[in-house]
C-alpha cells in the first residue's frame, strides 16, 4: 500500500511532521511504514518561467536563443526543444540547481545533475529548460507531456512560482506493510484514520452531498444475486449524460503518486474511490448491458471469457461472473468483459460497487491466472457497509467534476448486515492486561479518535463496520497500548504463581535421556505412530499376544499407517534397516516416542500414550555395551541402587538367550537383549543388533535430582579379592546381591574383575572373581572387622552353592 503525504493531509490538514517523524511515529502505533521516497528527490532552484522571445542560434542550425522571465529577472537559455515558442510557460532549472535525471527517461543518477552557467557553441546559457523526465516522472503519470521536448503548463501557472509545487512534485510517497487483519488500513482514508490518532489530529473524512437529477435507478437497471453466499452485497448506480474528459491535475497528481496512471475522468474517478476507500470499483456503458439486467452467478465449467486486457480466461463453476441478460460481462471482483468497457462514445455509465467472498476471489484469481488491485482488495474481506459509500462518492465526484449527471435512488441487493459488534469495557481490566496506570478518560480519548462509541450505562464499546479486526476485549487494550505508546509502557514481571520458566519434572528426565544416549554416541531419530498391522508378524508377536490389540485409525492414509503402535521397536529396526543396507557400518539411533495402549477396544476413552525410550544399535558393542547404557542413564536420574536383569523375559523378538528384563526395586522398567535372528532377517538386517525400551512413565517414579553431599574419606580403605567356582546357573546379581546385603556399613564397592570356563573348571560351573573394598567414615579398620564381615559374605554366597576356588 502506498499512500502521498499530500493525500493524506486532505484529511488530516493540521498534520505538520518531516518525513522521517512520520515514518517513525506511524511504525510504532501499529501502521508499519517500509519506507519513503520523495517525489522532488534532486530537484533544486526550479521555477516556472515564461518564454518572451525566441530567436535562431547564429552556429547551429537546432539550437534557439529564448529570453525568459523567471519573475525577477529575465534570463538567457539555449536549448534544442523541438516545441517550444513564444509565450509557453516551462520549469527553468537556475545557475546551481539540479534535475533528477535525463531526458532519455533512463534510470535516475542518486545524487541527481547539477546545472551552471555555461556556453553552446559560443551562446551564454544560464540555465536549462526541463522535460518531464528531467524533472524524475514519466509521461505515464503526466500524460499532457509531450514526446518529446520541454514541459508546457497551463495558463494558470505563475511566472517566477516553485515549479516543483506546480507539478505536485513536493510530496513524499510512503510504503506501508499492512497486515491482512487490517482491510481498513488498504485505503487512503484508513491511513488517514491512524496518522490523525497518531498525531492527535483532528480527522475530517469527506462530506457526500448528491445531487440527483429527479430521475430513478429502477427505470434504467435491475440486479439478481442468484449466489447470495459469494456476493452478500451489490450495489449500482446510474450517471447520464457523461463528457469524457481529463480529469483535474489534483486527481492526476494523488493518482500519480500512488503508482496509477491517469486515463481520463471516468476511470480516473473509480481509481481515485478504490484507493480511497479500499473499495474497487467498476463501471460498465449501460447500452452494453442486455436488457438492462445485472446477474450475479456462477460461471458454467468450461466456459470462456475475454477480460479487458485482451486475454481469453477459460471459467468453471467456482467463479463468481457479473452478467447481463444474455451473456458474461465482468469475473466477479477481478476485472470486467472486453464486451462492455467504456469508449470515448459512452453516454450512460452503470456503477458497481459489490461485496464478494474474500477465499472464493483468492481461489478464483489464482484458478485463471489473473491478479489485479481489486482481487487483491477483495480477497482480504471487505465491509459490506463500504460499498454504498464508496459507490456514493464515485458519483459526488462524477457531478462534482462535471462529468454527468446522477440518477436518482441507488439498486442495492444486501443480505441482512451484522450488527455492530460490541465489546465491553472496563479500564482497570485493560491496565492490569497492560501493566499500566492510564486513566479512563484518557482510554476513552483514543477510542473517540478511532471512531469507537462508548455507551456509559452498559459499559460497551460499538466498533465500526470498519474495524472488523475489533473483535474481543484484548483487541481494545490493544488499541489503548499502540496509540499511548507502546514506549510508554513500563517494564513489569507478568503476574502469575511463577513468574520463571523451567523444564517440568517429566520433561528433565527425558532431557537427560537425550544427553546420556548421545553422550555414548547415539544419534536421535523420529519414527511414526501410524504403523501396518503386519509388524506384528515381523516382530514374530504371536496371536493373542496383548500387543495385537492396537486401535485402527478411522480415516488411514493406507494399510501401511492403519494402526497405532502398542510397541517402539518397528520403527528403530525399520532405522537400522535403511542404515546397514546404505552401508553404513556402525550406527546408534534413540528415539523418545509414544506407545498407544488402549483398555479396551472398540475404544470407549482415549488411549493411554506412553512414552519409551528406545535404543537400537548394531556394529562395535555388544549386549553388555547396551546395558551399560542403560545403567549409565539410571545414574545420572538418580536410581542409584542396583537395577537387576531377569533373563526369562521371553520377548518373542529378542534372542531367547540374550535377553532380560530390567527390574528396578521390584517394578519392570524396561527390557534390553539382542534382536532375534529371524526378526533381524524380516527387516533386512545382515548383523547382530541390539535394543533396549525403558518404560518412561515406570522409570520417573523412581528419579530424583536430589543429591546429598559426602565429604572425601579421612581413613584408608581396605581391598579382598575372593575367587569362586559357581554353578552356570547363578548369575552375577545374584552374587552381587549377597555381597550388598551381608557387606553392611562398611562396605564402600565390588567389582566382578575376572570370568572364566574352561578345562581347570568342574563340569557345571565358571569361575567368578571379585574385588571388594571396605571403608569405615569414623576410624581406621581393623583386620577383625574385615574378617567378620567377609565370614557374611562367604556363608551366604555359599547358601548359593558357591565354592572358594583354593
Amino acid at each position: 500500500m502506498n499512500t502521498a503525504l499530500s493525500w493524506i493531509k486532505a484529511y488530516v490538514p493540521e498534520l505538520e511532521c518531516t518525513d522521517q517523524e512520520y515514518c517513525d511515529a506511524m511504525t510504532l502505533s501499529g501502521t508499519k511504514v517500509e519506507g519513503y521516497e520523495r517525489l522532488d528527490k534532486n530537484l533544486e532552484k526550479i521555477v516556472v518561467g515564461q518564454i518572451e522571445k525566441i530567436e535562431r542560434h547564429p552556429d547551429a542550425d537546432k539550437l534557439i536563443v529564448c529570453q525568459v522571465n523567471i519573475g525577477a529577472e529575465t534570463i538567457q537559455i539555449v536549448t534544442g526543444a523541438p516545441n517550444v515558442k513564444e509565450g509557453d510557460k516551462v520549469p527553468v532549472v537556475l545557475d546551481g540547481g539540479k534535475v533528477a535525471g535525463g531526458h532519455d527517461g533512463g534510470p535516475l543518477p542518486e545524487e541527481g545533475i547539477a546545472i551552471k552557467a555555461g556556453k553552446l557553441r559560443g551562446v551564454p546559457s544560464n540555465g536549462m529548460m526541463c522535460s518531464i523526465e528531467e524533472l524524475g516522472t514519466t509521461r505515464e503519470m503526466y500524460p499532457e507531456a509531450p514526446e518529446y521536448g520541454i514541459y508546457i503548463f497551463g495558463e494558470d501557472a505563475e511566472v517566477g512560482s516553485d515549479a516543483v509545487e506546480a507539478l505536485g512534485l513536493r510530496d513524499t510517497v510512503f510504503e506501508y506493510e499492512i497486515t491482512s487483519n487490517r482491510v481498513d488500513c488498504y485505503s487512503v482514508l484508513g491511513i488517514a484514520r491512524e496518522a490523525a490518532a497518531t498525531f492527535r489530529k483532528p480527522f475530517l473524512a469527506p462530506e457526500v452531498e448528491i445531487q440527483e437529477n429527479g430521475e430513478k435507478v429502477e427505470d434504467y437497471i435491475s440486479v439478481e444475486v442468484q449466489d447470495a453466499d459469494l456476493c452478500p452485497r451489490y450495489t449500482a448506480r446510474v450517471c447520464t449524460n457523461i463528457k469524457i474528459a481529463p480529469s483535474p491535475k489534483w486527481m492526476q497528481r494523488r493518482l500519480a503518486a500512488s503508482g496509477i496512471r491517469p486515463i481520463n475522468n471516468l476511470v480516473d474517478i473509480t481509481n481515485y474511490v478504490m484507493e480511497e476507500y479500499g473499495q474497487p470499483m467498476h463501471a460498465y456503458d449501460l447500452d452494453q448491458i442486455a436488457g438492462h439486467k445485472i446477474i450475479v452467478r456462477r460461471a458454467k465449467d468450461g466456459d470462456e471469457f475475454q477480460t479487458l486486457d485482451g486475454q481469453v480466461r477459460k471459467l468453471d463453476s467456482e467463479v463468481l461472473m457479473i452478467c447481463d441478460a444474455e451473456k458474461e460481462i465482468g469475473i466477479a471482483g477481478i476485472m470486467g468483459g472486453e464486451n462492455s468497457k467504456i469508449t470515448d462514445d459512452v453516454k450512460t455509465v452503470l456503477f458497481e460497487a459489490a461485496t464478494f467472498n474474500g477465499t472464493n476471489i483468492r481461489k478464483s484469481a489464482k484458478r485463471i491466472g489473473l491478479r489485479t488491485d481489486a482481487s487483491g482488495k477483495f480477497e482480504k474481506g471487505l465491509a459490506p457497509r463500504n460499498a454504498e459509500a464508496a459507490i456514493n462518492r464515485a458519483c459526488q465526484l462524477i457531478q462534482e467534476l462535471g462529468c454527468g449527471e446522477v440518477v436518482g435512488g441507488i439498486a442495492d441487493v444486501c443480505q441482512p448486515v451484522k450488527e455492530p459488534v460490541k465489546i465491553e469495557f472496563d479500564a482497570k481490566k485493560v491496565n492490569r492486561l497492560l501493566g499500566t496506570e492510564i486513566s479512563e478518560e484518557e482510554m476513552l480519548g483514543i477510542f473517540q479518535m478511532i471512531e469507537l462509541k462508548y455507551d456509559e450505562e452498559t459499559q460497551m464499546l460499538e466498533i465500526p463496520s470498519f474495524r472488523q479486526d475489533l473483535l474481543g476485549a484484548a483487541d481494545i487494550a490493544e488499541e489503548v497500548a499502540r496509540f499511548y505508546g507502546y514506549d510508554k509502557i513500563p517494564v513489569s514481571l507478568p503476574n502469575g504463581e511463577a513468574t520463571t520458566g523451567k523444564l517440568s519434572f517429566k520433561l528433565r528426565i527425558e532431557q537427560k535421556a537425550r544427553v546420556i544416549a548421545e553422550y555414548c554416541g547415539f544419534s536421535q531419530g523420529m519414527c511414526y505412530s501410524f504403523e501396518s498391522p503386519k509388524v506384528f508378524d515381523k516382530l514374530l508377536i504371536p496371536e493373542g499376544d496383548a500387543l495385537r490389540k492396537a486401535i485402527t485409525i478411522a480415516n488411514p492414509l493406507g494399510e501401511d499407517f492403519s494402526i497405532m503402535r502398542t510397541v517402539s521397536l518397528n520403527g528403530m529396526l525399520n532405522s537400522l534397516s535403511t542404515n546397514y543396507n546404505r552401508r553404513n557400518k556402525e550406527v546408534r539411533l534413540y528415539e523418545l516416542g509414544n506407545i498407544y495402549i488402549a483398555d479396551e477396544l472398540p475404544l470407549t476413552k482415549l488411549p493411554e500414550e506412553r512414552v519409551q525410550f528406545t535404543l537400537g544399535m548394531y556394529g562395535e558393542g555388544d549386549f553388555y555395551s547396551m546395558k551399560g547404557v542403560v545403567e549409565e542413564f539410571f545414574d545420572c536420574i538418580g536410581m542409584r541402587k542396583k537395577a537387576v536383569y531377569d533373563p526369562a523375559s521371553g520377548k518373542p523378538f529378542l534372542h531367547p538367550g540374550r535377553q532380560a528384563d530390567i527390574i528396578y526395586e521390584g517394578k519392570k522398567v524396561g527390557y534390553l537383549g539382542e534382536v532375534h535372528p529371524e526378526v533381524c532377517d524380516n527387516y533386512d538386517i545382515g548383523t547382530k543388533a541390539y535394543v533396549a525400551v525403558l518404560d518412561m512413565p515406570e522409570i520417573i517414579p523412581f528419579a530424583t535430582f536430589d543429591r546429598k553431599y559426602e565429604g572425601i574419606a579421612k581413613y584408608p580403605a581396605v581391598s579382598r579379592d575372593i575367587s569362586m567356582v559357581v554353578p552356570k546357573d547363578i548369575l552375577a546379581g545374584q552374587i552381587e546381591a549377597v555381597i550388598a546385603q551381608r557387606g553392611g556399613k562398611i562396605l564402600e564397592g565390588y567389582q566382578l574383575f575376572d570370568i572364566y570356563e574352561g578345562a581347570q573348571i568342574k563340569k557345571g560351573f565358571k569361575s567368578m572373581a571379585y574385588s571388594i573394598t571396605f571403608r569405615a567414615k569414623d576410624r581406621t579398620l581393623e583386620e577383625s572387622d574385615i574378617t567378620a564381615v567377609m565370614k557374611k559374605i562367604l556363608n551366604g554366597l555359599e547358601g548359593l552353592g558357591i565354592e572358594l576356588r583354593q
